[in-house]
């Protein structure tokens, strides 16, 4: 099995998530998500594997949240449409396989994760 992560080097738990795969010996490519962005489509296999509403994987402390004028009200088409022009917005480090995905906050969450499979 492979896994992915959506990483992001200048996040500090980012570089954890990395270290935690490092040292369990799995196998996992990364995606350096703000440079290879994710599409409409891709978001919300993430939300389907994450099994979360879009809100509550955005990051809502972002400037880009409150450029957009988003709020916890907002529609999941406001959302999804900031997280595409705005990556940042996308919650990290997420890891994920083909079925599930974990958001590595705290990272131990990826722990469990990577054990369970």
């Amino acid at each position: 099995m492979i896994y992915m992560i959506l990483h992001n080097p200048r996040c500090s738990k980012s570089r954890e998530a990395l270290k935690i795969l490092d040292n369990s010996k799995v196998k996992y490519e990364i995606r350096e998500y703000l440079k290879n962005t994710l599409d409409a489509e891709e978001i919300k296999e993430l939300q389907e594997k994450l099994w979360l509403s879009l809100i509550e994987f955005t990051r809502t402390s972002e400037p880009a949240y409150k450029e957009h004028s988003l709020s916890r009200d907002s529609s999941d088409d406001e959302i999804l449409k900031a997280m595409i022009q705005n990556p940042k917005l996308i919650e990290r480090p997420i890891v994920y396989t083909d079925t599930e995905a974990v958001i590595g906050r705290p990272p131990e969450n990826i722990i469990s994760f990577i054990k369970k499979k």
